[in-house]
């Protein structure tokens, strides 16, 4: 599912990949936790996707979020964590 979420994120389908990443990150705070790595990956990609569809307010907000379990389950310098801050500094200009 995050993979045909990810194909309609590319393909600019932004409603679909939003339904789909939605669920999908649902699906894993309940069979995972929310702390989950995997968990992590799909909020990140949620945020993205709401980036896209131009919800910046609500994409940063997830973002940081996510950036802040990251550095608490993976650590300040796993390249996951990394991502997630550059991408709260970019979208923070």
């Amino acid at each position: 599912m995050a993979n045909l979420a990810s194909t309609y994120r590319n393909q600019g389908r932004w409603s679909e990949a939003e339904k789909l990443f939605v669920q999908v990150m649902e699906t894993c705070k309940t069979t995972l936790g929310a702390d989950h790595p995997d968990t992590l990956s799909c909020m990140n990609n949620l945020a993205f996707t709401w980036k896209g569809q131009g919800r910046h307010t609500d994409a940063l907000a997830l973002m940081e979020d996510c950036a802040q379990a990251r550095r608490r389950v993976l650590g300040e310098d796993h390249p996951a964590t990394l991502s997630s801050l550059e991408a709260i500094a970019e979208w923070s200009r």
